[in-house]
């Protein structure tokens, strides 16, 4: 079976070097929800060297901040499942305590009717600062 992430980018292509990708997931009721995806398959984090796997967590703790600063969600959630696509990628989500999950995971049951949504989100913004955190250009 074909890996999804292997044949898809995975979301918008937000930024990209030789190990791994940053895409932001088209989620409505989520703006701001990020992957931090690994180039190649791999499951898991200990398939990778310790030096792979401190890239990984850093480009993770990059998009964080910048989410942090951002938006100023309430909570940040960092997950990095695989159970449904085996491939090494982590989830950093930011949270607000009235979105649509809170405080239950966004993949568990809705919590209420509607997402707050972020008025004014700007995507183009959020990828000029994921830019500007990962150094791109130096």
């Amino acid at each position: 079976m074909a890996c999804e992430l292997c044949t898809d980018v995975g979301g918008e292509l937000l930024w990209q070097d030789a190990q791994c990708r940053v895409v932001r997931v088209d989620d409505a009721d989520y703006p701001g929800f990020c992957r931090v995806i690994w180039q190649l398959h791999v499951k898991e984090m200990t398939d990778l060297d310790a030096r792979e796997r401190q890239h990984i967590m850093d480009v993770v703790w990059a998009v964080e901040r910048v989410l942090r600063g951002m938006l100023s969600p309430h909570k940040i959630n960092l997950a990095s499942l695989g159970n449904v696509t085996p491939h090494l990628h982590w989830h950093v989500i930011p949270r607000f305590q009235d979105d649509k999950h809170f405080p239950q995971p966004v993949w568990g049951v809705a919590q209420r009717q509607a997402a707050r949504g972020l008025p004014g989100f700007d995507a183009a913004a959020l990828q000029t600062a994921i830019l500007s955190a990962l150094k791109v250009g130096d």
